[in-house]
């Protein structure tokens, strides 16, 4: 079991490589997590060594096609620093990052908080805690150099390999009428043209919403008002270079994009 000082140690030597856009093969054995909970434990200091605060929480591998990017077998939660975010219509830096792909998905803003307690949340109870709907782009990558192989652990402690993330307008639509299972946005990207599906973020955007808020349920943490929830990939993660510029229509429900350099 990892103690304090190795916890701490761990996520230094991620933030460092974050930082640097370098790469490395594997944490070291003595720092290394060995479980959901120690890896989380890992994550949760990059919030005391961020020049920002926390903006929201993001979910990896929600699709089975983003199962299969970062070879995991379930969802995982990571969190989105405020100096991480990029306006929309705004540049992202290509540099450093080697997973380069750009990621179009269903993003909800809290309206008021969802503390920890002993029973789940239900999934509709989540949603009535929702104030905002936006489209959003996630661009991720991780810090281990074959992120296939590192496994769970190590993902999580590498904050479920968050990078850069760009939020677009809230929707003016009546967002919650909508069937998001059915939504199809469309992502344009080099000229052409790509069609996601709302089924694809764990058989439905609003259920991962609540796999979230009950994953940080479980972690003691406090899902707050004003911060983000963003979804996972309805499309799966499309390959991005200097020069790009990434667009994702969400039709009604508002439109967001990003150039790259």
């Amino acid at each position: 079991m990892l103690d304090k000082n190795q916890i701490e140690a761990a996520s230094r030597v991620l933030v460092q490589h974050w930082r640097d856009g370098s790469k490395l093969d594997a944490l070291e054995a003595r720092l290394r997590p060995r479980s959901r909970a120690e890896a989380y434990a890992v994550q949760a200091v990059l919030e005391t060594q961020s020049l920002g605060s926390l903006f929201g929480w993001k979910i990896a591998a929600t699709s089975e096609a983003g199962q299969k990017h970062i070879n995991v077998a379930g969802p995982l939660a990571g969190r989105i620093m405020s100096e991480t975010v990029i306006a929309d219509g705004g540049t992202a830096s290509m540099t450093g990052n080697a997973m380069r792909v750009g990621e179009p998905e269903f993003c909800f803003r809290m309206g008021r908080d969802l503390a920890p307690r002993s029973s789940p949340f239900g999934a509709d109870e989540v949603l009535a805690a929702v104030d905002t709907l936006h489209p959003a782009i996630e661009i991720p990558d991780s810090r281990f150099s074959d992120f296939t192989s590192a496994g769970e652990a190590q993902l999580i402690a590498d904050n479920a390999c968050a990078h850069l993330f760009v939020l677009g307008p809230a929707a003016i639509a009546r967002w919650r009428a909508i069937d998001l299972v059915e939504e199809r946005p469309q992502i344009t990207l080099r000229g052409e043209r790509y069609l996601g599906h709302g089924k694809n973020v764990l058989g439905d955007p609003r259920a991962a919403l609540a796999w979230l808020a009950n994953e940080l349920r479980e972690l003691g943490i406090t899902l707050r008002a004003g911060q983000v929830v963003t979804t996972g990939t309805c499309h799966p993660p499309l390959p991005i270079q200097a020069g790009d510029h990434f667009a994702a229509d969400f039709g009604v429900l508002g439109k967001v994009s990003v150039g790259f350099v």
